[in-house]
């Protein structure tokens, strides 16, 4: 089902660009948009014509766009914590195994005796 939705999503895509670029521009940008009246479509009915078009593929356009994300989402959403089932515990890590306590330190050992002042 989102394929097919997904595919229609696609061609509205489509339609909603070519109608958009078929419209006369208004603002003379760049110097395109003129003609006069040898255009492809001609007439105020004609303009009407593309603007309604062009309301109607935006709407589906939309229409479409939160079919597609709600139906994703239905797909992936957890239905309840019992459907779930009971959750797999977490490996415990090993405990470390004890070892045999260490030897005490060894006593400091003594200083030694003051040698001999040394000669000047």
């Amino acid at each position: 089902m989102i394929i097919l939705l997904l595919a229609v999503h696609i061609l509205i895509a489509v339609s909603l660009v070519g109608v958009v670029l078929l419209q006369k521009s208004e603002g003379g940008a760049l110097g395109m948009g003129g003609g006069g009246m040898s255009g492809f479509m001609t007439g105020r009915s004609t303009a009407n014509l593309l603007t309604r078009a062009t309301a109607i593929l935006a709407a589906a356009f939309m229409t479409t766009s939160v079919l597609l994300v709600v139906m994703h989402n239905r797909e992936r959403a957890p239905r309840s914590i019992l459907e779930q089932g009971v959750p797999a515990a977490p490996a415990i890590p090993a405990a470390p195994q004890p070892t045999a306590p260490a030897a005490p330190p060894a006593p400091p050992a003594e200083p030694a005796p003051p040698s001999a002042p040394l000669a000047r």
